[in-house]
C-alpha cells in the first residue's frame, strides 16, 4: 500500500505542472542562465566552447535520457547490492 501511495504521489508531481501551467515554457536551466547572463553582462565572453554540439534537440534529449538511465542502473545496483549483502551475510 505504501508503494502505491508513493507511486501516485510521483505521478501527481509529474502531471501537476502540465495541468496548471498550460502555457508555460519548460526550458532547461542552461538556457535560462544564458539569458540572465546576457542581460547582466552583454559583453561576457565564455571561457571555452563545446567540443561537440548534438545535431538536434532530439539527439540531445536521447543522450540525456541515456545518462539518466545509466545513473539509475548504477544507483539501483548499489542499493540492491547493499541490501542483498545485508540480507545474506552470516553472523557468527
Amino acid at each position: 500500500m505504501k508503494n502505491a501511495i508513493l507511486f501516485l504521489f510521483v505521478v501527481l508531481l509529474a502531471i501537476f505542472p502540465l495541468v496548471f501551467q498550460k502555457d508555460a515554457e519548460f526550458s532547461g536551466a542552461d538556457g535560462q542562465a544564458e539569458g540572465v547572463i546576457e542581460e547582466i553582462a552583454p559583453d561576457y565572453e565564455p571561457w571555452f566552447n563545446s567540443i561537440w554540439e548534438p545535431p538536434s534537440g532530439e539527439i540531445e534529449s536521447l543522450l540525456f535520457s541515456l545518462q539518466v538511465a545509466v545513473g539509475a542502473i548504477v544507483i539501483g545496483y548499489v542499493i540492491g547490492f547493499g541490501r542483498a549483502r545485508k540480507k545474506y551475510s552470516f553472523k557468527e
